[in-house]
């Protein structure tokens, strides 16, 4: 049975994404190369998005939606499922993610803002995994060894997919704690405590 649990985690603590947003807003700077809109791939492309236009200095944000993972387990194929309603036609284009993966979430997006007839479309993520068939415009770091990446706004979603996907379930949130740990996912006692009891219904022990 193929384990659905990543091997190996890595966790973005929210100071961390600051550093490597603002990382990724000097190298759009320094390229020379000024958008006219900033368009978002929700929801994980939100934060970065708002981060790029304060760098920026870029009042023009908008998003759409593509549905891909939920719970840190794949869906389906990456689809469209709440459209771009902005109007993009001749303008410059800058699509932002959190990260870039497996290539599907932006071959969806891409088909989807061509069809809008942009002037130019360059695109920007906040970690790039080089597995990933997709190579963005830009990106604040590489990733070369691939692991799940867990964002800040992302820990309640994920960490609860990884508590239900953990074969045999854990009996407590110690338990769950070490599991976990050895992916390399170390989380604050209160906050795995109040997870499990909220995704697994472990009665916390954490006073």
């Amino acid at each position: 049975m193929t384990d659905p649990l990543p091997a190996r985690i890595e966790r973005i603590s929210w100071p961390r994404f600051d550093r490597l947003a603002r990382r990724l807003a000097q190298r759009i700077l320094t390229s020379e190369w000024w958008p006219e809109v900033i368009v978002a791939i929700a929801r994980g492309g939100l934060a970065p998005a708002r981060v790029l236009a304060d760098e920026l200095d870029l009042a023009a944000v908008a998003s759409f939606r593509i549905a891909h993972y939920w719970q840190a387990q794949k869906t389906r194929a990456a689809h469209v499922v709440d459209p771009l309603c902005a109007e993009i036609a001749g303008k410059r284009v800058l699509l932002v993610d959190d990260v870039a993966d497996s290539g599907e979430t932006f071959a969806a997006a891409l088909d989807h803002l061509a069809a809008r007839k942009p002037a130019e479309i360059r695109s920007a993520v906040v970690l790039y995994k080089t597995v990933s068939p997709y190579r963005p415009d830009y990106f604040a770091a590489e990733v070369r060894s691939w692991r799940w990446i867990l964002f800040p706004w992302a820990v309640n979603e994920d960490v609860g997919g990884f508590l239900k996907a953990l074969d045999p379930p854990p009996q407590s949130s110690e338990e769950a704690s070490r599991r976990l740990a050895a992916r390399g996912l170390h989380l604050p006692r209160r906050q795995m405590a109040a997870l499990c009891q909220r995704h697994l219904g472990i009665a916390s022990s954490v006073g």
